[in-house]
Order: structure tokens, then C-alpha cells, then sequence
């Protein structure tokens, strides 16, 4: 039995591309890098006060009531306090961005694409027979199985089985065309047929159909969508080399 082990940042490298994770933390340092650069070029500061305002903020969501909560969070994510500043710091520059970039344009992006925005409350069970898809739709519908019995049995996912298949909310655009256009039409809570696609047979319930509305939580998902239609055409034009040791 091993009495202690210890950790290099060449270790966390390694782990990090053994895992496969170099891409999109590739992507995450180009697109703050970007940001960064678009705030500079249109004269956006973050002033001490915001920035403490902001930290109040974060420690507030993460729930880091005292300072051991906050050292014990700063341990877990190898963080110093100039670290946690920096993390703060860049939450608040890209939210400063946005709004400074997108504030006027989200109302009118929501009432051009309300339809994008309806949300459905789904649960989904995916199978690799259809036969048996078949088979246990008609179960649902004739009371000899619960939607949650299939689930429980049928998903692999730790996480999900243990919620039934609960997907939360999802959007239009969230979801293939083919379970989209079928799950919209729905009278909740309805179980669908089961529906094939490439990924397998969805055994989908719906349960709600929820009519969009713009309220901070939209808001705040709209801005973030425009914002990033904004920076993919800005990361296509820039030459990027990536040097790994």
C-alpha cells in the first residue's frame, strides 16, 4: 500500500493529454486570449472596486462563506489568492465584453429566434434494438413498466440512471432534427414512439413544453450564444501555434 504520493505539473501535463483534453483547453486559452485582446482594443477596464464587487460575488455562488472555505477551494484547484484573482479578473472582463458588445442586440436576437428558444423538459432512455424499444413503449403505455423502471435498467450513465434519464431543459437547437420536430409536436406529457437516429432508438417523455421568456437566465444564455458567433469567425483568421514540451 502506498504511504504518500506526489504530484508534478509534469504529471498533471501528462495526465491532461493522456486524457485528451488538450484540445479544448487549447480552445479556452485562445478564446481568453481573444477576449482579451478585444477588450484592450475597445479601451474595457476592470477597476479595483468591480473586481472586488465581482470576487464577493464568486464566493457568494461557490458557497465560500469563510476564509477556510475559501483557502480549502483555493487548495483543491491549486489556486494562490493572485490565481483566484486572475479567475475573477477574466470572469468579469468577458462579462464586460459581452454586455458591451451584445447588450442592445439581445432583445431583438430573442424576437428573430423565439423558436430556437422554447424549451422542452425531456426524459430519454437510448437503445441499440429497436425491437426492444418497441417492446417497452408498449409497456409504458399499458402500465406494466414506469418510464423510470426502463431507465434504471437500460442506462448505462451512472449519473443519468440515477435520474431516471431526467435530460433538465433543453433546446430547438440542442437536439437532432428528427427528435426536435417530434418532441415540439408533443401534447406533455406524452411518451413518444421510439425514434431512430445514428446515436440509437430514443425512448424520449416528454414532460413540459416551456414557452420562452426573456428573463435574466435567457439573457444571459443569449449573450453568450452572439458572443461566441462572434469570436469563432475572430479565431479562424488568426495563425496559431501551439509549442507542447
Amino acid at each position: 500500500m502506498l504511504e504518500s504520493i506526489t504530484i508534478t505539473n509534469e504529471d498533471i501535463l501528462n495526465q491532461i493529454k493522456l486524457s485528451c483534453k488538450i484540445p479544448e483547453i487549447i480552445e479556452d486559452i485562445i478564446n481568453h486570449k481573444m477576449i482579451e485582446n478585444a477588450a484592450a482594443t475597445v479601451g474595457i477596464k476592470v477597476e479595483t472596486e468591480e473586481l472586488q464587487q465581482a470576487a464577493d460575488k464568486f464566493r457568494l455562488m461557490y458557497q465560500l462563506e469563510s476564509a477556510e472555505d475559501t483557502w480549502a477551494w483555493l487548495k483543491k484547484h491549486g489556486l494562490s489568492l493572485d490565481g483566484f484573482e486572475i479567475v475573477v479578473y477574466n470572469r468579469l472582463l468577458s462579462t464586460k465584453l459581452l454586455a458591451h458588445l451584445f447588450l442592445d442586440k439581445i432583445e431583438p436576437y430573442f424576437f428573430e429566434n423565439q423558436l430556437d428558444y422554447i424549451g422542452v423538459v425531456m426524459y430519454e432512455v437510448i437503445l441499440d434494438d429497436e425491437d426492444l424499444a418497441i417492446e417497452l413503449f408498449y409497456a409504458i403505455q399499458e402500465g406494466e413498466m414506469s418510464f423510470y423502471d426502463v431507465a434504471h435498467k437500460y442506462i448505462q450513465d451512472k449519473e443519468l440512471r440515477r435520474k431516471g434519464g431526467y435530460r433538465g431543459i433543453l433546446y430547438r437547437k440542442e437536439l437532432k432534427p428528427e427528435i426536435s420536430a417530434a418532441v415540439f409536436a408533443a401534447k406533455p406529457p406524452q411518451l413518444l414512439k421510439p425514434i431512430v437516429t445514428s446515436k440509437g432508438i430514443h425512448l424520449i417523455l416528454v414532460e413540459e413544453i416551456i414557452q420562452p421568456q426573456l428573463d435574466n437566465v435567457l439573457r444571459h444564455k443569449i449573450g453568450l450564444d452572439l458572443f461566441q458567433q462572434w469570436l469563432n469567425p475572430q479565431i479562424a483568421q488568426v495563425e496559431i501555434t501551439t509549442v507542447l514540451n
